[in-house]
């Protein structure tokens, strides 16, 4: 061909230039015979085949990105077929197109793992456990000794000069991947000792984060708030800081209720007959008012000096019975656990503001709004029946009150 030109009358860097406009031409024609080739064929294989994972590969663009190297090895072979190009030029060119294969070839495994994941991840028995931190490391290595081939193919050097100077940059390496080291050996931990999954609901107020895992990566770890915000948390921090994964609840199946009522001291007092005869006709207070009345006839009888003084007999009070009615209404009510969960009627200590009778218990249906609307129609059902039993919840006076009893002292006065 060069004396084709030379026929021509084309000077030498003219046809120098023509030897180089050949090979790019060439080069190009042979990437998009090849790219169509390769994606075509790959892509019906993928589709008439049954099997999920070549899909995945086909679409994170492995084959798009290895059709690069077709030309890559065009232009570098295609040097030798023009002698009159120098050998300068030609050298440089050669380098050059090496370094693109490398470059290609770290593209195209870098998106051979993200396949891998997508194909990890479609498995739900894998999927709460990622391994996208551990794939980010390996890509993270492949573009390291990408980077090391390229700029020793670009200066003609061994690579391995490169290798052994990174002894004496460790330090500066340490810097630069600081937050990297921290992050894959915090990731392992996490791993290994099963801290977090992807979907677990996490709770840590003092890195902002208060809702499901979404993401769990090398560096970070993404979590979408129930109010839809995304906090995104350092893999490290997890490990250093504490949090709270509400997963033991889930896999439970049962979420905790514990909330009290505050009854008013100044309402506490014994029961009289009448009231503990219609107490009796309830059916969920019938056997423990039975049991009761046996009960404390057997500790009243034979061992009172005067029956008939009140303050030497065991009675029933109100707010004893209070708590029967609300134990026997948890026993009773089909969106509480009965076995297997604490179920408890507890009065806590007396103070300022009356005394707390609480209720400890598990729902059945762990769902945030399922569980919200069992709570809820649990303490209805408990602060409308508080009058029943002659007790009164304790509340702070309001402005309201206040000024009702001004107006009525207002009145008396006047």
């Amino acid at each position: 061909m060069d004396d084709w030109l030379k026929g021509l009358g084309l000077t030498p860097w003219l046809i120098e230039v023509a030897d180089l406009v050949v090979v790019v031409v060439a080069a190009t024609l042979v990437y998009f015979v090849v790219r169509a080739a390769l994606v075509r064929v790959t892509r019906k294989l993928a589709t008439n085949t049954a099997t999920y994972w070549d899909d995945e590969i086909v679409k994170s663009g492995v084959f798009t990105r290895i059709a690069h190297i077709a030309p890559a090895f065009v232009v570098y072979y295609g040097m030798s077929l023009f002698p009159d190009i120098p050998e300068v030029l030609a050298d440089a060119t050669r380098r050059v197109a090496v370094a693109i294969m490398i470059l290609v070839t770290a593209l195209g495994l870098s998106s051979f793992l993200r396949a891998v994941e997508a194909i990890y991840d479609s498995h739900p028995r894998y999927r709460e456990r990622p391994i996208k931190g551990y794939l980010q490391v390996a890509s993270i290595l492949i573009y390291l000794v990408a980077g090391l081939l390229i700029l020793a193919a670009l200066m003609n050097r061994s690579p391995w000069i490169f290798v052994s100077g990174i002894g004496a940059m460790t330090a500066i390496l340490l810097l630069v991947f600081r937050d990297t080291i921290l992050s894959f050996v915090a990731s392992i931990q996490i791993a290994s000792n099963d801290m977090i999954r992807v979907g677990d609901w996490i709770e840590a107020p003092d890195l902002g984060a208060d809702g499901d895992v979404i993401e769990v990566a090398l560096h970070t770890v993404k979590v979408q708030n129930w109010d839809m915000t995304i906090t995104t948390i350092p893999t490290h921090r997890l490990i250093t800081d504490s949090f709270k994964n509400w997963r033991g609840m889930s896999l439970s199946g049962g979420r905790r209720i514990k909330r009290s009522v505050t009854i008013d001291l100044q309402s506490i007092r014994f029961l009289a007959e009448e009231e503990i005869a219609r107490f009796e006709s309830w059916s969920l207070l019938r056997d423990y008012i039975q049991g009761k009345r046996n009960e404390l006839t057997s500790a009243n009888v034979g061992s009172v000096e005067n029956p008939k003084v009140p303050a030497d007999l065991r009675r029933l009070t109100n707010l004893g019975t209070f708590r029967a009615w609300i134990w026997a209404t948890l026993r009773n009510h089909p969106d509480i656990h009965q076995t297997g969960h604490t179920l408890l009627v507890r009065q806590l200590a007396p103070g300022p503001q009356g005394v707390p009778i609480e209720i400890y218990c598990f729902s059945t249906d762990t769902a945030w709004i399922h569980y919200e609307d069992i709570q809820a129609d649990l303490f209805d059902r408990i602060l409308a029946m508080v009058p029943e039993f002659g007790l009164k919840v304790f509340q702070e006076p309001a402005g309201s009150d206040l000024k009702g009893c001004l107006d009525r002292g207002s009145e008396a006065s006047s």
